[in-house]
């Protein structure tokens, strides 16, 4: 069976930059003929710069974002019998690093399954993925909106979600996801949400307002820049209270 494949976040949005990348080293070497290389220069310069964070972007969309949570899950010490839900599991990356941590739990994928928000995004995709990585036993995918998850109050011991929320437009949304999120998780059980930009501030407030403790924003390093330092991926992190 081929190996496991996550395909891309926002593909056309790695297209469109390129483009332009393209576009201004095209410009500069027309210039460089035309007028002379002193004319050329701010053009590379500025497609050298651009093309500089497309790498840094490739990186942590093809490589970053799965050291990252692999990191992120070796610290929550699992028992391995968990079940776990994940907001926007897109192929798999998180789902089925996290599946492999449950030998005897169960790993749970919500999405919409948007070709926008990643390359090749089906449910179908997932579950090649999951027999691929030998963990097709303890997955499963349902189509869902974050803002009306299909399940009970208390049903997860772990909710986690990589780079989804964000995509949903409007404050209020993205906070009835976070609660919604916040809702299902069982008392005692914990919360991981990375995202971009000041996201993650808005979904810490959101949880410390629905009594959750140990609420945190930390950043995640460079492997998950998108580009530059300033679009960083940043990590929130929550407990529910225990029973009692």
């Amino acid at each position: 069976m081929p190996g496991a494949r996550y395909g891309m976040d926002a593909p056309y949005g790695f297209g469109f930059v390129g483009l332009v990348v393209l576009g201004f080293w095209v410009t500069g070497l027309v210039l460089a003929v035309t007028g002379g290389p002193g004319d050329a220069v701010p053009a590379l310069v500025s497609g050298t710069l651009l093309a500089g964070c497309l790498v840094l972007s490739l990186h942590a969309t093809l490589r970053g974002k799965f050291l990252v949570w692999r990191d992120v899950l070796d610290g929550l010490d699992l028992r391995g019998d968990e079940r776990l839900l994940d907001l926007g599991c897109g192929r798999g990356a998180v789902l089925l690093a996290a599946a492999r941590r449950l030998p005897r739990g169960r790993a749970v994928g919500v999405d919409l399954w948007r070709g926008r928000d990643q390359s090749g995004n089906t449910p179908a995709a997932t579950l090649r993925n999951a027999r691929a990585e030998g963990v097709a036993d303890r997955v499963h995918v349902v189509g869902g909106d974050l803002r009306r998850l299909p399940y009970a109050a208390e049903s997860f011991d772990l909710v986690v979600s990589s780079l989804t929320v964000h995509t949903i437009f409007g404050a209020d949304a993205r906070a009835q996801a976070i609660t919604e999120a916040y809702r299902v998780l069982r008392p005692g059980g914990r919360l991981l949400i990375a995202d971009l930009a000041r996201t993650p501030r808005e979904y810490a407030a959101v949880l410390a307002g629905l009594g959750a403790r140990d609420v945190g924003v930390r950043g995640l390093g460079w492997r998950a820049w998108w580009g530059s330092p300033w679009v960083q991926t940043r990590l929130v992190s929550a407990r529910k209270p225990a029973a009692g």
